[in-house]
């Protein structure tokens, strides 16, 4: 079969090129500039060096300015209007299974990836998205806004794996990452300072909205000032610089009316949630009776009904949970880890 595999430089990529070629594959490496080349260690040398080496093929497009326009601008655009977006989502949606996975397709039948997911067949769902085996690295709640028949092209060689045998695995072949390091920051933001960047982007023309009144809920009263609702998320409580004779959480921010509503702990907790246009890896009829939603990545998926809509979802929760934050994804699951749909939350 001819593969096309996303290449990063990073150990994960590495691993699925020479994994798929390992396999009897026919293999071309694909990687994608996201970013300016940079006047220092650019790792693309040494992935040409790598390729040219064990005999693979590889292409290097410049797709800096595309996610300039479809990531980074929307990135800046929904923390203006005081949501908490999620780039790595917009990212696999936009660009890697979008824009990317337009030029692999002219090399080959298929797309791998070094992403923590699974490809697999189910019963009724057909060929669908699974969660990948390693639970610490699960990456399937980023796959969540992919559509489907682009997700049923791919491949996805670290499905079953887990990060220490993959090390061991490039390590016993004698192979070294042109990027060894992981990293867990958002890439266009240096040190992962997002505050700092969209106050640069403020001076670039962004604009971010300024302080506001701060709504104690339960009294109903104005306590103090906060700084721009863009600081600031659902279910925060470090950073909002309000003393008060117990810790106050960031419940809700209203846009409208730029206003910071903020409560004690036990009114921390919400049941329901909304997202908007829906994106369905399996048909709701399909759905089994028992569903589990994540809200955020770091969340263990938990129990609610869904009612489903084409322009909307509405989550209730079998119990009570962290507010979410607008702007995040709401990923749908069975018990068996399979994707069913994904959303933006609202």
């Amino acid at each position: 079969m001819n593969i096309t595999v996303a290449i990063s430089g990073g150990t994960d990529s590495l691993f699925a090129l020479l994994h798929l070629k390992e396999e009897g594959h026919s293999v071309t490496a694909l990687h994608a500039r996201f970013l300016p080349a940079p006047a220092e260690n650019d790792a693309v040398p040494v992935m040409e060096s790598l390729c040219r080496s064990i005999g693979i093929p590889l292409y290097v497009v410049d797709l800096s300015e595309d996610f300039r326009r479809l990531v980074m601008v929307p990135f800046a655009m929904e923390h203006a209007r005081a949501r908490t977006p999620n780039p790595c989502a917009m990212c696999n949606r936009a660009m890697k299974f979008g824009l990317l996975f337009d030029r692999a397709m002219r090399f080959g039948e298929m797309f791998a990836t070094g992403h923590y997911a699974a490809m697999r067949d189910h019963p009724r769902y057909g060929l669908s998205l699974r969660a990948g085996s390693d639970g610490t690295k699960d990456q399937s709640y980023f796959l969540a806004l992919v559509p489907a028949a682009r997700l049923r092209r791919c491949i996805f060689p670290l499905a079953e794996w887990k990060k220490s045998d993959i090390r061991q695995w490039l390590s016993s072949r004698g192979l070294t990452p042109p990027v060894p390091a992981e990293s867990q920051e958002i890439c266009f933001i240096p040190g992962d300072d997002h505050y700092a960047w969209l106050r640069e982007k403020e001076s670039q023309g962004l604009k971010l909205p300024g302080p506001g009144p701060v709504l104690l809920a339960g009294e109903n009263r104005i306590i103090a000032q906060h700084r721009g609702l863009w600081r600031y998320t659902e279910g925060q409580r470090r950073g909002l610089g309000i003393p008060w004779k117990e810790p106050l959480y960031a419940l809700k921010r209203l846009r409208e009316s730029n206003t910071l509503v903020v409560g004690p702990k036990n009114l921390l907790p919400v049941t329901s949630c909304s997202a908007f246009s829906p994106n369905l890896m399996v048909s709701p009829e399909l759905w089994p009776e028992k569903l589990l939603v994540r809200v955020r990545y770091h969340q263990r998926p938990e129990p609610a009904r869904v009612e489903i809509s084409e322009k909307r979802m509405d989550i209730f929760f079998d119990s009570p949970q962290q507010p979410p934050a607008p702007g995040q994804i709401a990923a749908i699951y069975d018990e068996d880890g399979f994707l069913l749909a994904g959303a933006v939350l609202n």
